[in-house]
């Protein structure tokens, strides 16, 4: 009896020793190397909203500095991104000065940009108005305001005959005060083939109603960057119409009189 009870002993001691043995082996696999631990104490995930005096900004870039590791903030202005700690963060969107911010242990970000007028100003001038639009455009046809007063016409589309190369200008028919049709590189759509107008920086205005005595010059888009700088609106071309301003220096009148 003595010896079975030893024995029992035995299988008993070894059962408990094995138990022991894979509960300190699950302990190991649930430890995090030390390699894994380095990674996570290296980067940081931040969270934060990208606004300005009026409220969120939709679409603005947040970018870590030097990488191409970058998101934009959603509808709502917020955005997640996980960075390396201590990373520069780049913040920026057209019109607004960028933004540059060290990560520290802040994990939330508030971030508000401030508008910058001189970009603004200079995405209005190349995208509606005169001086620049050379320089961005390949095919461009200039009538000067003295050469429109010498035709002698009631109509400003009417001073673009015979004066612009590659533009068909017909009209609609033979009444008095009866507009122009304009075709700027054929016939670019099976609707309207109008081009766009811009007076003034103006878009859509009506050119009909202009005064061809009051134009200072008239340019005309014809290739494709015209498109690609006011977009689906241009795909028959652009035509740009710059008024006379005033002038410092004494006053000058003219006039025009016919009788008979």
């Amino acid at each position: 009896m003595n010896r079975k009870f030893s024995f029992n002993k035995s299988m008993l001691f070894a059962g408990l020793l094995s138990a022991m043995t894979l509960g300190a082996t699950s302990q190991v696999y649930a430890v995090q190397s030390p390699d894994v631990q380095k990674m996570q104490q290296q980067t940081v995930k931040l969270t934060g909203n990208v606004s300005d005096a009026m409220g969120a900004i939709i679409g603005a870039s947040v970018i870590e500095q030097g990488t191409t590791n970058g998101v934009i903030t959603d509808i709502e202005g917020n955005f997640t991104l996980t960075v390396n700690r201590g990373a520069k963060l780049e913040i920026s969107y057209v019109g607004y000065k960028t933004r540059v911010i060290e990560v520290t242990d802040v994990t939330h970000l508030q971030i508000t940009l401030e508008e910058d007028y001189r970009e603004l100003e200079e995405v209005v001038v190349v995208g509606y108005g005169v001086q620049k639009k050379k320089l961005v455009t390949g095919a461009t046809v200039q009538v000067k305001g003295d050469d429109v007063t010498k035709l002698n016409t009631t109509s400003a589309l009417g001073a673009l005959q015979n004066q612009t190369p590659g533009i068909n200008i017909t009209a609609n028919n033979g009444l008095p005060g009866e507009g122009f049709k304009v075709n700027i590189r054929g016939i670019g759509t099976v609707g309207d083939s109008a081009p766009l107008y811009v007076i003034d920086g103006v878009a859509g205005s009506d050119i009909n109603t202009l005064n061809p005595a009051d134009i200072e010059s008239i340019d005309v888009l014809k290739d494709a960057a015209s498109a690609a700088i006011y977009g689906s609106r241009a795909a028959n071309g652009v035509i740009l119409v710059t008024t006379k301003q005033g002038k410092t220096g004494k006053i000058q009148l003219s006039y025009d009189m016919y009788y008979g």
